[in-house]
Parts: structure tokens; C-alpha cells; sequence
């Protein structure tokens, strides 16, 4: 998505990474690896907690995993079963109260819980839990799944989990490691994903293959809808927990953007899908023009798709920092503003006299794309024109991906021509809907596209603010 959330300020939502392995005397050292394959979901916070079948121990810091984990701290956590999250916050404050896993003691038992997603009615079970008295150690939406989960129960472990997840709305791929299992779940609409793989008959759970393939391990499935997956001494077995089936809203972002490449997301390879985007993009937009450039990383395949159909040669016209990271995700404005900065150049000798075509994933405020066209002006581009690989945002995400309110994104105050002129572009093509639904290959009704339509399929009846449980 080039940076546009970068100093745009539009960072995905609880937009976070899990792993999980159980039954593997390298579980710690596994997990660390999975983590690191999934730092693109998150850069704030990384944590991982194991279990030796009686004990629950945890290590949870701010920070990059690298930076986290030493070999000292994988030693002491070093157990046979261990779950682990990368963060970026969007429910809650960025701070260490919030890391994942969250780990509690109630009376069945210590538990820890990962979550990936965004409840859209945490407020008003928050409040009903302290209206009980409930104390909430943290800010984020994750601890509301814990009380739910802790309520006084006497019947059958798995009705304990059917009556808590029932009672959630919006989009949570969980792990939950308790003393002797680990569990994973999806939401009843699968917005977020969360596949599972075997490492020699070894489950292993994960936010995206990639981190799969870093451990050796083989996609097997997807969790699926409402799925509840145990792994326990006895083996795997699964349960599901919403009354009825639910068509699913796999959240088309992720294919758009969000997921690495070499990942497989909703059944799917991720470059395949942005190959047939940017395919699409230029027989919906065609453009005579001397060179397709690709805003780095997340352009590169749809750019390459884009090349391809149109038959203009793909170059390189901006060089991206990589030891820069994705400052999209960073918390804070001011950190998003000075990693920008550093992340992409442009190659004059690349783009002088030349008519550029910029490949892009999206547009949010419009500030860095502003930017971005003013280098390849001053680098001496004749003509600039920008193809996007998705419709535009107009609306926001309350199922985790932290687009901004209406009154922040560009495209819900402006058309497209206005926003040609607002970046200065000879030209300027938005994939349509119709154009991105056709290049997954699942039916378009399962896939979530509210940001592009404003069709929710979880109604959102309470006004949501990132920092509402703070206080002080």
C-alpha cells in the first residue's frame, strides 16, 4: 500500500500475527521463527507463552521479536507446547499491560489467549462485566474474550467455549493455550485468517503459511468458519460454536495488501491474486506510457500483472530502505512521519523524460501518494499517472484494519477526478469492486468489501475509538 498509512495515520486495526505449535520439543524455538515471519502484522509488541502440562510461563515485551527474544529468554520458556503474537494495537494504548498473549488465572486454570480482529461489541460486554464488578487488567478487546471464558461453569469443557464465542461479534482468529491444550478459533465469519499445518504429524497453527514454511511445516487447512480446533495429548479434534453456518467475510484486503506474497491466504496463493489484479487494472485503466514503476514491496506484484497485460516494461524507480520497517504500523503519527522519510527514493535515471505508470495497492488520506509524485516530478518524470489495485477506500473497517473515519479518507470526500488533482496525476485508475472480486476465486459474497462498499456484515452499533477504555 505503498506508506500511505504511513504518515496517514491509518494503521491496521488489532491487525496482528499467531502462531502456535503443540507437541514439539523445539515448540519455543519454533514459535520464535513463525513470529518472525509474521513481523509484518505487527511491530509493537511480541510475545510467546508455553506450557510443560502443569505451568504456563510467558515473556511479553515492546519491540520487534529479534530485539525480544534472546537466546536466555527461549531457554526459560522452553516447553513442548507454545503459542505466540506479534501486535499492533488498535483496540488499546501501545504498552506492555496490552502485549499478547494475555495470560490469566481463573478457576479452571491459568489460560493465555492470542487474538487477531476487532470485536465490534467489546463495549458493551466491557461494561456489562463491570457493572458485575469485573476488573479489567488491560485496554484491549482480547480480555473481554477471557472474562467471557471465566464465567462460573460445571458442565462440559466444550459448551464453556460454545456459550463464551457466541456471545462475540466482529472478527477474531484466536489461539488459547491452556495447561494441557491449545486451541484455535475463528470468528463465525473467518474475517481474519489462520491456517493449520503439520511439522511430521506436528500441528502447527499460524496467521499465514509463510510462517508455516520457516518452521518446515506443510499447509494442511484453513480453521474454518466458527471453528473451534483442539490439540490436545489425545490428538485434534474440532467442534463448532455459532447456531447456525455464516456465509464467510474473508477480509479482501488481505490479498490486496496486508499478507506477504508468498503466503496462502483464504485458499490461495497472495502473488497469484495481486498478479490478477494488476491484470485487471490495466484492461479496466489503459495508459500509453514508457515504464510501469511499482511502489515497493506491496506494489511489486500487481505492477508485474500490470506489465504483463498492458505490454509496458517494468522498471524500478524507487528503491525502498529495507532496514526501514512497515512504519505504516507504527502507533503514533510522529513515528509514522519519520520513517517515511527514509523509506523510498527515487531513481531519477529511471524516470527522467519518461511517462511513468505508478502501481499501487490503495489510496487512504492521500499525503504520501502527494509525496510520491512530487519526487518523480522533481527526478524529471514527463507524465505520471497512478493505477491502484483495489476500488477506493471510502469507508472504515471495524473488523481490524484501522482505516480512518469517513472525514479522514480522501475518497470519501473526493472523486476521482478531484483526486487526480489533489496529486498532481496526468491520470489516475481505480481497480473496480467487480474487477478485485474477480480475482479471488471464491464467491464474492465471501468476502468482506465494507470498506470499499460500506455493506458491514456485522452491524457496528456503537461509535468505536481506539483509546475508549483509557483512562487517566
Amino acid at each position: 500500500m505503498s506508506d500511505e498509512r504511513d504518515i496517514d495515520g491509518g494503521a491496521p486495526r488489532e491487525y496482528c500475527g499467531l502462531f502456535g505449535i503443540y507437541g514439539h520439543p523445539e515448540a519455543v524455538h519454533k514459535t520464535y521463527y513463525g513470529l518472525y515471519s509474521l513481523q509484518h502484522r505487527g511491530q509493537e509488541s511480541a510475545g510467546i507463552c508455553s506450557t510443560n502440562g502443569s505451568n504456563l510461563l510467558a515473556h511479553r515485551s515492546m519491540g520487534q521479536v529479534g530485539e525480544i527474544f534472546t537466546s536466555d529468554v527461549l531457554d526459560s520458556l522452553k516447553n513442548p507446547v507454545a503459542i505466540g503474537h506479534v501486535r499492533y494495537s488498535t483496540t488499546g494504548s501501545s504498552s506492555i499491560q496490552n502485549a499478547q498473549p494475555l495470560l490469566f488465572n481463573y478457576a479452571a486454570g491459568p489460560l493465555a489467549i492470542a487474538h487477531n480482529g476487532n470485536l465490534v461489541n467489546n463495549g458493551q460486554l466491557r461494561r456489562e462485566f463491570e457493572a458485575r464488578g469485573s476488573i479489567f487488567q488491560t485496554t484491549t478487546d482480547s480480555e473481554t474474550i477471557m472474562h467471557l471464558l471465566a464465567q462460573p461453569w460445571d458442565g462440559p469443557e466444550d459448551e464453556r467455549y460454545i456459550r463464551a464465542l457466541r456471545q462475540l461479534r466482529g472478527a477474531f482468529s484466536l489461539l488459547i493455550l491452556t495447561q494441557k491444550k491449545m486451541y484455535a478459533i475463528r470468528d463465525r465469519h473467518a474475517f481474519r485468517p489462520l491456517c493449520i499445518g503439520s511439522l511430521d504429524g506436528t500441528p502447527v497453527v499460524a496467521s499465514e503459511s509463510c510462517a508455516l514454511d520457516i518452521v518446515g511445516a506443510k499447509y494442511v487447512r484453513d480453521v474454518k468458519a466458527g471453528e473451534v480446533v483442539e490439540f490436545s495429548e489425545k490428538g485434534e479434534r474440532s467442534f463448532f460454536f455459532p447456531e447456525k453456518p455464516e456465509t464467510p467475510a474473508h477480509c479482501i484486503f488481505e490479498h490486496v495488501y496486508f499478507a506477504r506474497p508468498d503466503s496462502r491466504v483464504f485458499g490461495e496463493n497472495v502473488h497469484g491474486v495481486r498478479m490478477k489484479l494488476g491484470r485487471a487494472l490495466a484492461k479496466e485503466h489503459p495508459v500509453t506510457a514508457d515504464i510501469v514503476v511499482p511502489i515497493p514491496d506491496s506494489g511489486n506484484d500487481a505492477a508485474l500483472g500490470f506489465s504483463h497485460a498492458s505490454g509496458i516494461p517494468l522498471d524500478y524507480g524507487f528503491v525502498r530502505n529495507h532496514y526501514v520497517g512497515r512504519t505504516f504500523i507504527q502507533p503514533t503519527q510522529g513515528a509514522r512521519i519519520s520513517g517515511v522519510g527514509l523509506k523510498l527514493n527515487v531513481i531519477a535515471e529511471v524516470v527522467k523524460d519518461k511517462r511513468v505508470v505508478i502501481v499501487d495497492d490503495s489510496v487512504i488520506r492521500g499525503t504520501t501518494s502527494r509525496g510520491r509524485v512530487r519526487l518523480l516530478r522533481q527526478a524529471g518524470a514527463k507524465e505520471i499517472h497512478m493505477r491502484i489495485s483495489c476500488p477506493p477506500i471510502a469507508h472504515p473497517c471495524f473488523y481490524g484494519i484501522d482505516f480512518p473515519s469517513p472525514e479522514e479518507l480522501i475518497a470519501s470526500r473526493l472523486n476521482v477526478e478531484e483526486i487526480r488533482r489533489h496529486l498532481d496525476l496526468d491520470s489516475l485508475g481505480f481497480l473496480s469492486l467487480e474487477g478485485l472480486l474477480s480475482s479471488v476465486s471464491e464467491p464474492k459474497e465471501n468476502y468482506c468489501t465494507a470498506c470499499y462498499d460500506g455493506r458491514y456484515r456485522v452491524p457496528v452499533t456503537e461509535k468505536f475509538e481506539k483509546m475508549q477504555h483509557e483512562r487517566g
